[in-house]
């Protein structure tokens, strides 16, 4: 029988979860509740973010329902606490995908959806004085490779020329000024736009302290093995969460588990997929001469390979890729859950990274200071699963993100948050309406991870 994916109780250190907040390995009961309204599995972005609107969305004066969180490791130890800490979104890339497959209008509410993210988050950050590092800033995406760029431009303008509101903002840059305006060696083209970058677990950390302090119940180190459905009908409570450490009986439950989600709900099984990433920190020496980064990068040399960083106040520099180091050895990314080691070829690709790939820093000394691998749930069709899970009553979704979760989630949460509390119908949330999880999604056998692959494949993200 194969085992079901779970998380492994000892996944490496992520330079995000190298100042664990007080609530890391939380527990607000010494036991888990009997019973409650709602109960969330995962404490990462999906499952913070869910229980906050939730509870920003009860009417003044209203009870707040009774929500326990059940998080299998640490507090945001997963995807979430080991990306790359991009807040980036897709305008012209994936879009143009969208638009050829389902209709530039569709396509365009993703896109705008996305973009709102950038704005949007800065305003709650600064109106909740969240320490988590979050900048604004502008993201060049610079096109290593002449033909794939000429197709990327193609793309950016059909949706500019079809009223694609959201491409409008990005700016392309033409190969005799590519080099220059990026600082990136070889440069053939750039496409610039507003994006931001954040310290994602502080984020979420603040998220989950504000939701404690509201009354909800936050056990960590407790993995979910299993949920059933009542049959009684007389019961409110109508379903039942089954950890190591007992049960909890609630009316309605909340899957904010992404990579994770088919050990608990069988039929994502080959809809999200779990992925295994790599990210790394480098320093830059104090004094040294290489030019100071101000945006947020994605440096693509193909369809399929492509690294995307973000430059830190500290001075810094995250980045995430490295796919020629793995991408032929399928089983050590595709359907992997275990994000307790990395690949020593990948570890290897960071070497002199900043001195090989940019201008003016041959001689920065840049040096690797960490290397880590994350778990991310990949959809076989590239779009998150929001919303009621197909045939199940009181049990939602918020998961699937491919590596993109950053500039899609917060906001879905919202719109979850609104189903869950008022019981409305997705349609009605005002999300995108390429993200509701559909039975017909459920039964396509279509997986989109290796439309763009050399060999075996690679999944394309769109950061």
């Amino acid at each position: 029988m194969e085992a079901k994916h779970t998380p492994v109780p000892n996944g490496m250190t992520s330079f995000w979860r190298t100042e664990p907040h007080f609530l890391d390995s939380h527990r607000s009961t010494d036991t888990l509740p009997r019973e409650c309204d709602i109960v969330v599995i995962g404490a990462g972005y999906a499952g913070a973010s869910v229980v906050h609107h939730i509870l920003d969305q009860v009417s003044p004066g209203s009870k707040p329902p009774s929500i326990v969180i059940l998080e299998a490791r640490q507090a945001c130890s997963g995807a979430t606490g080991r990306n790359g800490g991009h807040m980036k979104p897709d305008i012209y890339n994936g879009i143009a995908g969208l638009a050829a497959d389902h209709g530039v209008e569709a396509a365009a509410e993703v896109a705008a959806f996305e973009a709102k993210h950038v704005a949007f988050l800065k305003e709650f950050i600064e109106r909740e004085n969240i320490d988590c590092d979050y900048s604004v800033t502008k993201a060049i995406d610079v096109q290593l490779s002449r033909s794939h760029s000429a197709t990327l431009k193609e793309g950016y303008e059909a949706l500019i020329e079809k009223g694609c509101e959201a491409t409008k903002k990005a700016k392309y840059i033409p190969g005799n000024e590519a080099e220059k305006f990026s600082g990136v060696k070889g440069a053939q083209a750039c496409f610039t736009y507003d994006a931001g970058h954040i310290w994602p677990y502080k984020f979420v950390l603040h998220l989950l302290e504000k939701a404690i302090a509201q009354g909800v119940n936050l056990q960590t180190h407790t993995p979910v093995t299993g949920m059933t459905r009542s049959n009684n009908s007389t019961s409110s409570y109508l379903w039942t969460v089954n950890t190591a450490r007992g049960s909890i009986s609630a009316k309605t439950v909340v899957l904010a588990t992404n990579a994770y989600t088919s050990s608990l709900a069988p039929q994502y099984k080959e809809k999200i997929i779990p992925v295994r990433g790599t990210c790394s920190r480098i320093i830059v020496p104090a004094g040294t001469a290489a030019p100071r980064l101000t945006n947020t990068y994605t440096l693509r040399w193909n369809n399929w390979n492509y690294d995307y960083l973000i430059p830190r106040a500290d001075g810094s520099i995250v980045v995430g890729g490295a796919r020629p180091a793995f991408i032929n050895d399928l089983g050590s990314w595709y359907n992997v859950s275990d994000d307790s080691l990395v690949l020593e070829p990948a570890v290897r690709y960071w070497d002199n990274y900043m001195q090989r790939n940019f201008v003016g820093w041959e001689n920065s000394h840049a040096y690797t200071d960490r290397v880590w691998t994350g778990i991310m749930g990949y959809s076989s069709d590239g779009l998150p699963h929001v919303g009621h899970v197909p045939g199940q009553k009181d049990q939602y979704i918020i998961a699937g993100f491919t590596g993109h979760g950053m500039p899609q989630i917060f906001l879905a949460a919202e719109g979850l948050a609104k189903m869950v509390l008022d019981d409305i119908d997705f349609a009605q949330t005002g999300l995108p309406r390429l993200f509701e999880s559909t039975q017909s999604r459920l039964d396509s056998r279509q997986n989109k991870i290796f439309a763009s692959t050399p060999g075996a494949g690679q999944p394309q993200a769109r950061l």
